[in-house]
């Protein structure tokens, strides 16, 4: 629990970093002392509910948690389980797995953006431009190339001449796509043994002559017991895992 405060801690800052505007009285460009510019208070807290409403999301989209919760989903699939592990225990699987990758990447932008800005050592764009910086590391990484294209077209933005001045909002949904494609690659791998053991106990209960049995509930059996004995929650954990080390 302790890691998860300090890992909030360090996310809550970015957070603040990107809806900081230029003085100590404003937040996302609006005014929020008394003396309100155009909007009033109450417009004001609805504009801040709804980007923190919106903040949970975006973290999920730019992090590992993306590519694991799909992995996952595409398990509990292949095994044919229904429901278990339920959607809570997948998504804590994903969660915790994500804070393990992220801490790192949120460590620095805490110390490169966070920090300078309460010490007033960098003006609010500043700040946000020098945090920014490990958290593009961490997409380029593991974005693709063609999808970086795909949005740079669709922008007409010029080419860069090299990663580290790719704009994040050509990043992201770059990193997005790569990774939808890679959980899905991924999950595509870990239906096959199942899928052969489905094949296989329909084929026998056919040529038995077992018409009313749903071959599912009869695979169902050997699935299970095929992927304890594969320790096939190390596996899956660990190789998810070290694709983000590597």
């Amino acid at each position: 629990m302790r890691r998860i405060a300090n890992t909030m801690s360090i996310l809550l800052p970015l957070a603040s970093l990107a809806m900081a505007a230029d003085g100590p009285t404003s937040m996302l460009g609006v005014s929020m002392g008394k003396n309100a510019g155009s909007m009033s208070v109450p417009m004001q807290i609805v504009i801040m509910m709804t980007l923190l409403t919106l903040l949970p999301a975006l973290l999920m989209a730019v992090s590992p948690f993306l590519r694991i919760a799909i992995v996952l989903h595409f398990l509990r699939q292949a095994l044919g389980t229904q429901t278990t592990p339920s959607n809570q225990v997948l998504v804590g699987i994903a969660l915790f797995l994500t804070i393990l990758v992220v801490s790192p990447v949120a460590a620095d932008i805490y110390h490169q953006g966070w920090e300078p800005l309460q010490k007033d050592q960098l003006t609010t764009a500043q700040a946000f431009d020098a945090g920014s910086k490990p958290l593009k590391a961490f997409l380029t990484r593991f974005v693709r190339e063609k999808d970086v294209k795909l949005f740079l077209d669709i922008s007409h933005a010029p080419a860069p001449h090299n990663a580290s001045e790719l704009e994040l909002r050509i990043l992201i949904p770059a990193y997005i796509l790569s990774e939808l494609k890679t959980g899905f690659q991924i999950g595509a791998v870990l239906f096959l043994p199942f899928l052969i053991i489905d094949l296989v106990v329909a084929s026998v209960t056919l040529s038995i002559g077992m018409i009313q049995l749903p071959p599912v509930m009869i695979s169902a059996p050997f699935k299970i017991l095929l992927f304890v004995l594969a320790d096939g929650w190390n596996l899956v954990i660990g190789s998810l895992m070290k694709g983000f080390y590597t």
